[in-house]
């Protein structure tokens, strides 16, 4: 069996790879692995439809393992780690398919520290759900479980308390929360902090979950910024760990901005260690440039939030994250939080009397990237290890043919059957024509290794 965590925990079309039977079996494995006897797992999930239905396989299988568990219903991911270690509690899952579109779903899992569990710990609950023969089928009605609303409670206060006691009065917001996790408690945060807030897709509905919306499609805010004119906007996926920003003209604040400027403002305050930031492969040219610049050192590590995690602790940063805008700080003990890092900005621009369009301004000049996507009719991982294997050596290959003249990189995703090709330079003319030149050759390899 090939393994089924990929970069970002399980993940995959519901009841295609992500079955009812496999999430019981992940409820079970998870339950019976765990040590601790009495304290529960804590389990929340996204908008999506599928979302109750493997909830309920979950609970069943870790009903089976002897296991408690303590459901909080909807809620952005950020909300398990923080909760798991404020209570003490063994273990946690969040039920989401992130950014990805509604028919996706996925499980990711916390340990008892709320961090995402170890390689080994995966290995563990592989190894339990291989050596299960039973296969559960869905039950013909799915049983609504009561959910803890005091916990949920308990992680938006702590978001506030991360202000400092700093109120948002006079700021306008504009927030889309993607119809997804954002939606309980996005706008009650910044109202809450004296903010006045707009919200747009804020209907708790998985079926339209990160659908022409959300972090990954920005159009939706930017149309909503024209409307209404506000000083900055925010846009969050489908379980709020990412955010993008916009500013008031329609500039996009992506994860390599906000650690330029909230990295900056760490640096002048003499509270981040080396003058190091963390980012990934992904991270843009130009940042990197102007970081180093100013005196900076940029690490870069695979991509995925659990390699700028291994990264972030190694080397004991206080900052890290992605483009993507999964930003990781020492303020939650690493848990990517969409919500606090929107918080994070709009504090600083009131403290700082700037709007974001100035602030955004005195960041750097970004290279021009084109990321291309190579959509594959099989899964990577299903591949025999030959195959597979000549695939990796392919993508190596093209990788350091332009390697000189300017950045090129490409990875297998670890959530979709699709491979992604990314080229940056200087110049819009040689990105367009490298991206189309080496996106033909690789996918005429691929299929010849495949046939």
């Amino acid at each position: 069996m090939h393994s089924i965590f990929g970069t970002d925990g399980i993940r995959g079309k519901y009841n295609e790879e992500l079955t009812y039977s496999l999430a019981y079996k992940v409820g079970f494995a998870l339950g019976s692995t765990l040590e601790e006897k009495n304290n529960p797992i804590l389990i929340g999930r996204d908008t999506r439809i599928s979302g109750d239905i493997l909830l309920q396989a979950i609970t069943q299988g870790i009903n089976e393992s002897g296991k408690k568990f303590i459901n909080i219903g909807i809620c952005p991911t950020p909300a398990i780690p923080f909760l798991i270690k404020q209570e003490s509690l063994s273990s946690g899952i969040m039920i989401s398919a992130s950014h990805n579109p509604p028919n996706y779903n996925g499980i990711k899992i916390f340990d008892h520290n709320g961090q995402k569990i170890t390689k080994y710990f995966e290995n563990k609950i592989q190894k339990l759900i291989e050596e299960s023969k039973q296969n559960i089928s869905i039950p013909i009605k799915v049983v609504s479980l009561k959910t803890n609303k005091d916990l949920m409670d308990s992680y938006i206060k702590s978001l506030i308390q991360t202000m400092g006691g700093e109120s948002l009065s006079g700021l306008r917001v504009i927030l889309d929360t993607c119809y997804g996790s954002a939606t309980t408690c996005a706008k009650k945060i910044f109202q809450s902090l004296g903010a006045d807030v707009k919200v747009i897709n804020n209907s708790k509905n998985g079926l339209k979950i990160n659908l022409n919306c959300g972090s990954t499609n920005l159009e939706p805010l930017k149309k909503a910024l024209r409307e209404s004119p506000a000083d900055m906007g925010f846009s969050f996926d489908g379980d709020a760990d990412r955010v993008i920003g916009i500013d008031s003209e329609g500039n996009v604040l992506d994860g390599d901005h906000i650690l330029f400027l909230w990295g900056r403002e760490l640096m002048e305050q003499k509270i981040l260690t080396n003058n190091l930031l963390v980012s990934t492969q992904m991270a843009n040219l130009g940042f990197e440039k102007s970081w180093k610049k100013i005196g900076g050192i940029l690490h870069r590590t695979d991509v995925g939030d659990k390699y700028v995690h291994d990264a972030i602790k190694k080397k004991r940063a206080v900052l890290g994250g992605e483009q993507s805008g999964h930003i990781l700080s020492k303020i939650n003990n690493f848990s990517g939080d969409g919500i606090l890092t929107a918080l994070q900005i709009s504090k600083y621009c009131k403290k700082k009397n700037i709007n974001l369009n100035d602030w955004l301004k005195s960041s750097f000049e970004p290279f021009p990237q084109k990321l291309t996507n190579i959509k594959l009719d099989f899964n990577l991982n299903k591949l025999n290890p030959k195959n597979k294997i000549l695939i990796e050596q392919t993508i190596e290959f093209f990788q350091k043919i332009y390697s000189d003249n300017c950045r090129v990189y490409i990875r297998p995703s670890g959530t979709e059957p699709v491979i992604r090709v990314l080229v940056e330079a200087k110049s819009h003319k040689k990105i367009d024509s490298l991206s189309s030149e080496i996106t033909n050759k690789l996918f005429l390899e691929i299929d010849k290794i495949i046939k």
